[in-house]
């Protein structure tokens, strides 16, 4: 009994001690509003996302992916109204990092900023009023999380311009992508076929369909130099 009374008083101790460290108290105190915040607006806009934005599965298949490898510093080229850029901020907002997101259209771009301050993660995303073709071929990087939802049949070019700003380590995602059957080869041939066979052809890259998406969510880890 003394024995257990003991370990609980030092782990009383070491919550209180850790409490006095300054902005100990208020980083956790912050992650509970974010998330908060967060999940009272997915709420709200469940099923009513529209513009071409993800699904919440695939949502959620992001947020893993940067969480689990704690990836810092993101890009994503196709905002939309910004389902999928909430999902990737609120996974940066754990691991202290930000995202870029571009999107040409202005409606959608004033939409998705409404989106990102409601949903409290404007502090970490650095939203962009842009054309991608352009901004892309600009951006320094480097990045180590990127996810394309943008115009098809520029999927190659895009990647062809992010995989040298792409860490080793990092992980290049892209959305509607399934791997292309046979018969594509002996007529239509989509750009995100054309997308998966470019990144499938890297030596550097390992490059799946994640199991969990129906919409098609490519993913591709750069290899680590040994």
């Amino acid at each position: 009994m003394k024995k257990y009374l003991s370990i609980g008083i030092i782990a009383l101790l070491v919550v209180l001690f850790a409490s006095t460290i300054p902005g100990y108290s208020q980083v956790g105190e912050n992650k509970r509003i974010i998330d908060g915040k967060v999940k009272k607006f997915l709420d709200k806009m469940r099923d009513r996302w529209r513009d071409f934005n993800v699904p919440e599965a695939d949502g959620k298949i992001l947020y893993e992916i940067i969480v689990q490898n704690k990836y810092k510093n993101a890009l994503e080229v196709g905002t939309s109204t910004g389902h999928s850029a909430i999902w990737i901020a609120w996974a940066l907002s754990k691991t202290g990092g930000k995202l870029i997101t571009i999107e040409i259209d202005e409606g959608r771009y004033r939409q998705a900023l409404a989106n990102f301050k409601e949903a409290g993660l404007s502090e970490y995303i650095d939203a962009r009023l842009a054309d991608a073709h352009q901004l892309v071929n600009e951006l320094p990087g480097p990045f180590d999380f990127v996810f394309i939802d943008a115009d098809k049949d520029w999927y190659t070019n895009y990647a062809k311009a992010l995989v040298p700003k792409l860490e080793p380590g990092g992980c290049m995602t892209a959305h509607n992508v399934e791997e292309p059957r046979p018969a594509h080869r002996g007529g239509y041939w989509s750009g995100t076929d054309e997308y998966y066979e470019y990144m499938k052809s890297l030596p550097a890259f390992e490059t799946s369909i994640h199991p969990r998406s129906r919409a098609g969510v490519a993913v591709s880890y750069k290899k680590r130099q040994k």
